[in-house]
Order: structure tokens, then sequence, then C-alpha cells
């Protein structure tokens, strides 16, 4: 700025002293002309560069600056440097303004952007998908409108609310979320979800399960705390009650035994590492002792076969197939009526793998139950499993060895007519391929 006002001096200054040296040769009048002249000559040369400059203004392009001289050059070049900072600061807060956006699109959790007066002004992908939102058509409406839950609308507004409240989502189904509001400047907030499904899933689970062991420990206690209490009440012993109750409260005692065992084996399952430990495991061995031990079971009420065409090995513990094969085993023993056929079958599969399965004639499963099977102390007909023995735990373990072994559990059933239990055996699990001999006396009729 000093520049211009010197450089403007000196233009006056230079204008003067032409004048003064044409004073004394034309005079006075001509000096004075001459001198009025040259400022109106100066004069128009800034209004010729303000209206460039007012021209240029209307569309500041750098590359469009106008050529000038004098005062006027530093002017736009004053102009010239703010303009390209300017451009610079944009650029760089538009690349900012990108990274944002991109991160928040790929978040794993919904954010919504909204507003002093509650209107969306912005929501990534998983807002869309947990509210049931649109970014592009939704922009400018009230979020109230689109998340039509009561509670979400009560502590929307309320000042300091920092607690997440828990909803489902807008569109419907099982989904459950976390949500946050968090205020920021200019009265605007940022709702951000959370998909907690599996979490609420979980602590329901945990609930269930706790009740349950409850529930299952509690009877066969309450029997023989019953039985104790009565005999220890006696003031002269009665070998008649004492002969009742103790084979009572044995079979209680057994089957809280059985209730424990299945809980450490599920537990010890849970707290395993995936996959399971990798030793070649016999399976033709294990499914052959499986059948003796059903012949045991069965005890002579049901036909009993074995259909064994494969010698394959599988890759895998094997205390936790035995477990798991023994309960699909004693499941159909127990399920299926006085003589009734269970079936045990080991083979080749088209894919290269190979099925271990279990067949009876027993009283089958309606479809509506099928999908819960496999959910601990899930009970097609509770009062049939107490009388049979069963603790609710063994389809669960079941699950667990299966899946440690990347194998699939496959169950097919028709009420009256009995039940499939297959355990699906991918090719990469398999050690042996090759035909094997089946003794007669193994061989299904």
């Amino acid at each position: 700025m000093n520049t211009i006002w010197l450089q403007a001096a000196w233009r006056l200054a230079a204008a003067a002293g032409l004048s003064l040296l044409v004073w004394p040769i034309a005079g006075d009048m001509a000096a004075l002309s001459l001198f009025a002249a040259l400022l109106l000559i100066m004069l128009l040369q800034h209004l010729r560069h303000l209206a460039q400059l007012s021209t240029w203004l209307a569309d500041p392009r750098p590359e469009a600056l106008p050529e000038s001289s004098g005062p006027w050059e530093d002017v736009f070049a004053a102009f010239y440097h703010l303009l390209r900072r300017q451009r610079r600061s944009e650029s760089r807060l538009s690349a900012t303004l990108q990274d944002f956006r991109q991160a928040g699109m790929a978040m794993p959790d919904g954010l919504v952007i909204v507003d002093g007066a509650n209107q969306i002004e912005w929501c990534n992908p998983k807002a869309e998908l947990h509210f049931g939102l649109d970014a592009a058509r939704d922009a400018g409406q009230l979020v109230t409108h689109l998340v039509r839950q009561p509670q979400f609308a009560e502590v929307l507004d309320v000042e300091g609310y920092a607690e997440p409240l828990t909803l489902r989502s807008a569109r419907g189904g099982d989904l459950i979320l976390s949500v946050l509001i968090v205020p920021y400047e200019a009265n605007r907030k940022l709702i951000i979800s959370r998909d907690v499904t599996d979490r609420e899933r979980v602590e329901t689970m945990r609930r269930d399960f706790v009740a349950n062991v409850s529930h299952e420990l509690r009877t066969p206690l309450t029997v023989i705390g019953g039985f104790l209490e009565t005999i220890s009440d006696m003031e002269t012993p009665n070998p008649e009650l004492i002969r009742r109750s103790v084979p009572m409260m044995s079979e209680q005692a057994k089957r809280m035994q059985s209730l424990v065992e299945d809980l450490l084996t599920l537990s010890r399952l849970e707290s395993a590492g995936y996959p399971a430990r990798e030793e070649p495991v016999n399976v033709p061995d294990i499914v052959r002792g499986l059948y003796h031990d059903a012949l045991a079971l069965s005890a002579g009420r049901h036909k009993v076969t074995l259909l064994l065409e494969s010698a394959a090995w599988v890759s895998g513990a094997e205390d936790e197939l035995r477990s798991a094969f023994g309960n699909l085993v004693s499941n159909a023993i127990r399920y299926t009526p006085d003589g009734g056929e269970v079936r045990l079958s080991w083979k080749a599969d088209a894919d290269g793998g190979a099925v271990f399965a279990v067949r009876d004639t027993g009283i089958g499963i309606e479809p509506q139950h099928l999908p819960r099977l496999t959910e601990r102390f899930y009970r097609v007909d509770r009062g049939r499993s107490r009388e049979t023995g069963g603790t609710g735990l063994g389809l669960a373990i079941v699950k667990h060895v299966v899946n440690r072994h990347a194998a699939k559990l496959e169950v097919t059933s028709e009420t009256g007519r009995g039940s499939c239990f297959s355990v699906v055996f991918p090719a990469t699990r398999m050690i042996v391929r090759s035909p094997v001999a089946v003794p007669a006396e193994l061989r299904s009729a």
C-alpha cells in the first residue's frame, strides 16, 4: 500500500515539475492547462483500471487478470495472490470434507447430521440401512418424521442427554439399534447408530441359559431335599419309604450329574479356539463302537443297523466327534418307540466329503421346531425329554462340534415317521478315501 501511494506521489510530482518547466516558456495558463491535462490522463487511467477490476471481479479467474501498469499493477498482483490463496484454501477444505465424507461412508456405525431444527443434512449408508433413510431424497426432512419412535423424539431435544437409546430399527424385523445423540456447534446434532442385535441376542441367551440351568437343577434338588427332609424327620426309620426313595434320589442325582457334565462339555467347546485340533480320526471305528453302544442302550427294543460304506478318516478331534455322534445316536434310541428302527451310516458324498447320519422311525419333529433344535435347553416336548433322560444340551454340543470341524448339521424330519440327523464333512477334512469291506453282521438289511 505504501508503494502505491509513493508511485502516485511521484506521478503527481512529475506532472507538477513538467508544468513548472513550461511556465517560464509558455506562461502560467499553459502550465496550468498542461498540469490539468496530465491529471485528467491519470484520472482516466485510474477509471479504466477500475472498470477492468470491476469486470474481473465479476468472474475472478487468475488466468484472466487484466494487464496493468503503475500502482494498479501492484493492486492486481495483490488480488491475484489473494485469489490463489483462497483457491488453495478451498481445495484443502474440499479435500478435508471429502475425506470426512469418505470416512463417514466407511464407518460401521450409522451417522446422521441434523441442524438446529432437527432437519437432516447428511447421512451415511449405514444410517440409511438402520433408519430406512435416503440421503438424497430425505435431505431437509425432519428426522422425527422419518424415525417415528416416541422414545427417540422425546430425548432428541433434551439438553445434556448422553445415554444411548436401545431401539428397534424403523425398517422392522429383528434389527436392534443402540442410538447416541451428540450435540455440537450451531445447535447441530450427530446421531450415531450401532447394530447391537447380536449383543442383545447373546444377552437374551445368557439370561435364558441361567434361568434354564436354575430350573433344571431345582427339580432334582427339590426331590432329593424333600426325601432327605422326610427321612430326617422320622423318629423311627421306615424301610419301605427308604426303599422307594433311594432309587428316586439316585435317579435325580444322575440327572444332575449328566446336566453338569453336559454343561462342562459345552463350556469347554465354547472356550476352545477355532478350528478344532488337527489329528487323524478313525471315524469307521467310532461308528462301529457307537453301533454296539446303541445295541446295548436299546436292549433289544429296536432294530439297530449299520451302513458302513466308506473307510474315510477325518482331520479333527476324536473325543469331540465321538461325543457329538454319540448324542445323535442316544437321541435316536430315546425318541424311537419300541419296535422301531435306528440306522447308523458313514458314507462318501458326491463332493468328495463324507456324511455320518442317524436315521430313526421315531416320533418325528414338527417343522416349526427344526430351526431351534440346537438352542440350549430347547425341547420339542419338555415332559418327554425329562422322561427319556435328556438334558436339553445334547444338540447344542453337536452344533458346536460340527462348527469347529467346518462341517454342516442337516436335519430332516416327518411327524410320526421319524427323523434323520446328518453331519456333512467337507472334502478338505478327509484323509482316507477308499472302499471298505463291511462285515455281514453290520450290513443294513
